[in-house]
C-alpha cells in the first residue's frame, strides 16, 4: 500500500500500530517545543472568541500539520488554530497544540497537547501529552489505555455522593448551562477545577470519578474518547451520545459506567426543570 493511501476499512492490527506510533511521534515533537517554552511567560493574544493564544500554540500546530502532510498527505487535519484541511477524509487528525493555554501562560502544569485520529468521524486513537509532568496517556479503539507505557484503569465508585468531580473552569458554565452544572456539583462529594486535559487523564488513571465541561470544540475532547474508553470509562455529550466529529460543546465523562448513567440522569432532570 502506498504511504499516502487511505484504507477502505477501519485501521486495525499493524495498520493501527503504525498510526499509534505516528501519534506518539507527533506528541514527541510537540513536547520538544512546549517544554522549553514553559520556562517563561509567553506573549499572549486574544482571539475573536476572547480565548487566549500564543505563538507557541501556532508553532506547535504548524509543526504537527507539516509532519502529517509529509507522512499521510491523503489524511485530513483539523487544528484549533489553523482550521481544517481535507476534513471529509476517512482519516482525520484533530489537534489541540496547547489545551489549557491559560494555565500555560500562568505556569500551572496541567496544560498539554491533544492528538486524536478519527475514522469516519469517530475517534480511534487519542493521546493526552503533558511534557512538563512527563505524563502521556495513549488510547486506541479496542486496546487498553496506557499511562507512560503502563496500562491504567478507571476506578469503581460506589455512588455519585462518593464521587470526585472535575471541571475545567466553573466560569465556562453560563446562562442555561449553569443550573445543570450546579445540579451535578451538589450531588458529588468534592470538586476540583482548572485541570484542563490533565483531569481527563487522571480520570482514566482512577484518580477522579466524573468530569463535566461545556463551551468546548472537537479539538478539546476528541482525544479523550479512546483514552477513557480504553481505561474502562465512558464519555459522551450531555444527551448520552458518544463523542464524534459532530458532538457539540458539552461533554460528560465518568470512570465507572454506572456513575455515568447516574450523572446523566441528574443532567437530564436538571435540563427538564430548566425548560419549564
Amino acid at each position: 500500500m502506498p504511504r499516502s493511501a487511505v484504507p477502505a476499512t477501519e485501521p486495525k492490527g499493524r495498520a493501527l500500530d503504525r498510526l499509534i506510533a505516528f501519534a506518539r511521534r507527533l506528541a514527541d515533537e510537540s513536547g520538544k517545543i512546549l517544554l522549553p517554552a514553559n520556562a517563561r511567560r509567553p506573549r499572549v493574544e486574544l482571539k475573536p472568541d476572547r480565548s487566549l493564544v500564543t505563538r507557541i500554540d501556532r508553532r506547535i500546530e504548524r509543526r504537527l500539520r507539516g509532519l502529517i502532510r509529509a507522512e499521510f498527505p491523503d489524511h485530513g487535519v483539523l487544528g484549533e488554530e489553523a482550521g481544517g484541511q481535507n476534513v471529509d477524509a476517512d482519516l482525520l487528525w484533530v489537534i489541540d497544540p496547547i489545551d489549557g493555554t491559560a494555565p500555560f501562560v500562568a505556569g500551572v502544569p496541567v496544560f498539554g497537547t491533544l492528538i486524536a485520529l478519527l475514522y469516519r468521524g469517530e475517534p480511534i486513537v487519542g493521546v493526552i501529552d503533558h511534557p512538563v509532568t512527563r505524563d502521556r496517556w495513549v488510547g486506541a479503539r479496542g486496546r487498553p489505555t496506557t499511562r507512560n507505557g503502563r496500562r491504567c484503569t478507571t476506578r469503581s465508585c460506589g455512588a455519585i455522593a462518593d464521587a470526585l468531580l472535575s471541571a475545567s473552569n466553573p466560569d465556562f458554565f453560563k446562562d442555561n448551562d449553569r443550573p445543570v452544572f450546579e445540579a451535578l456539583r451538589s450531588r458529588t462529594q468534592w470538586r476540583i477545577y482548572g485541570g484542563s486535559c490533565f483531569s481527563y487523564g487522571l480520570l482514566a488513571s482512577g484518580r477522579t470519578d466524573i468530569a463535566i465541561d461545556t463551551g468546548l470544540s472537537i479539538h478539546d475532547y476528541a482525544a479523550f474518547r479512546p483514552v477513557i474508553e480504553g481505561a474502562g470509562g465512558v464519555i459522551t455529550d450531555w444527551e448520552g451520545a458518544p463523542i464524534t466529529l459532530r458532538t457539540g460543546r458539552r461533554i460528560l465523562a465518568a470512570g465507572d459506567p454506572a456513575r455515568h448513567r447516574e450523572a446523566l440522569a441528574v443532567l437530564r432532570r436538571a435540563m427538564k426543570r430548566k425548560a419549564r
